[in-house]
């Protein structure tokens, strides 16, 4: 099926809408769990005009090594299984987001993700947990 790319925000963002079934979102979701990746939640987007993608996933490392370990997993297995690159990669010591246009990973210390609270700044969106 071809895809239908428009310009959101300087980024391409398909038309064809993923799921947390999707191929991508379960490879960022093993990804994170490979890396020992804690309170992993997502945020549902898609009903939501202004949303720049269709979802984020937030997970926490405990240090920065295993915060750079998530991030770079999460690149690693995309690649292999989706043969995805990420659109856009920001690294950081507390936070670390990695963007793949229509699912876009938000990788936090503790101290920091209860801080900025993303799941409360989308409350309107739909959340999910994915920690087994």
């Amino acid at each position: 099926m071809e895809k239908i790319i428009t310009e959101v925000s300087g980024r391409k963002k398909t038309l064809t809408r993923l799921s947390r079934n999707s191929k991508l979102f379960k490879s960022i979701i093993n990804a994170i769990k490979d890396k020992k990746g804690e309170n992993i939640y997502s945020l549902d987007l898609r009903k939501i005009d202004e949303a720049v993608a269709d979802f984020f996933i937030v997970c926490e490392a405990n240090s920065h090594i295993q915060l750079k370990a998530i991030a770079d997993n999460i690149a690693y297995v995309v690649e292999e299984e989706c043969d995805e690159k990420p659109f856009h990669t920001e690294l950081g010591l507390q936070w670390t987001l990695v963007d793949y246009v229509n699912v876009v990973v938000h990788i936090f210390q503790k101290e920091h993700r209860k801080f900025y609270n993303l799941e409360s700044l989308w409350a309107d969106a739909g959340g999910m947990e994915h920690n087994d």
